[in-house]
């Protein structure tokens, strides 16, 4: 009489627990951004890095979805809806219009939002307390009084300063509230131009000609989707633009002293790899990167009608050629 070995079977069962137990362990992960552009993208980037980090590896045990809505506000909401029925671990939602579409289409889901400028203003948390919510997030918030020494480092004699920007974009608004109170402290005038697509900032652009000394550009979406169209303006009539965003820099901004977009990004998932370990998200406090880099390049300077004295270019992390 022959017995059959049971080792084999004990090793299936071993393999299939295995199976079942990675499996359990796997986690998802549904990114969504208004716009595709340098800054946004190296928050995206920066985002899968700061989880792989922290153990969550694309591949390994971590599913990740990543769609962007190419500037279109119906888009992010449609976006938003279809993940929320995928039923990831956590949503991140990079940029304000993005965040705000998720929001409105979930009170469950985890959500984590990055690069918002102000997540208050835009109503994705009441605070920046704890939410208690289904939402948290890192903000880019910058302290617009340096923005303002940045641009008086640039032209010295700077009265007038121009922003393009659009009236739709909360992140946009909360900033030309800010300058509207602050500029006139440090001597100085606001003149707004707006650009509701990123088709309008070229001529918003070209109606700030003979107007301003300056053109200072925020982290508005449309604006650095469309950059090179304000590059082009810069150039042709000698007016240079300072930037709050440092890839902006290598688009042929002049200078900016701002978050480094990567490195937001690494935050915010190191942040969203907290939730997939079990924390909720309305239990930890939003975060706001506080590392700050100066880029100049003295290049666009010179096609814009300015020289960058030596003393900034020796204080910048990154001096663009």
């Amino acid at each position: 009489m022959k017995y059959l070995s049971l080792a084999p079977l004990g090793a299936v069962a071993l393999a299939l627990a295995s199976m079942t137990s990675a499996y359990a362990q796997q986690k998802s992960v549904a990114v969504t951004a208004i716009v595709e552009h340098p800054a946004l993208d190296a928050v995206r980037d920066g985002v899968q890095a700061g989880l792989k980090e922290s153990g969550f590896e694309v591949g390994k045990n971590l599913k990740w979805q990543y769609q962007s809505a190419q500037g279109n506000t119906g888009t992010a909401a449609q976006i938003a809806r279809k993940f929320i029925g995928d039923k990831p671990d956590a949503i991140v939602a990079i940029a304000t219009p993005s965040a705000q579409a998720v929001v409105a289409a979930s009170k469950t889901v985890p959500l984590v939002f990055s690069a918002v400028t102000d997540p208050v203003a835009a109503k994705l948390v009441p605070s920046w307390n704890p939410s208690k919510t289904n939402v948290t997030g890192v903000s880019d918030l910058l302290a617009l009084d340096k923005q303002m020494d940045l641009v008086k480092q640039v032209v010295p004699g700077a009265k007038r300063i121009g922003v393009v920007y659009n009236p739709g974009e909360a992140n946009s608004v909360v900033v030309i509230k800010e300058m509207q109170k602050l500029l006139p402290t440090m001597g100085m005038t606001l003149v707004e131009a707006a650009a509701p697509r990123s088709v309008d900032v070229g001529s918003a652009a070209r109606s700030l000609i003979g107007k301003v000394d300056v053109i200072y550009t925020n982290t508005d979406n449309n604006v650095v989707s469309a950059y090179e169209a304000l590059v082009k303006v810069g150039q042709d009539a000698k007016i240079p633009l300072v930037a709050s965003d440092t890839d902006s820099v290598k688009r042929g901004a002049v200078a900016a002293y701002g978050i480094n977009y990567r490195d937001l990004g690494e935050q915010t998932g190191r942040m969203v790899a907290r939730i997939l370990k079990g924390e909720k998200p309305g239990d930890i406090k939003p975060e706001i990167s506080t590392k700050m880099e100066l880029y100049v390049n003295p290049g666009a300077a010179q096609k814009q009608g300015v020289k960058l004295s030596d003393a900034l270019i020796k204080s910048a992390a990154q001096v663009i050629q």
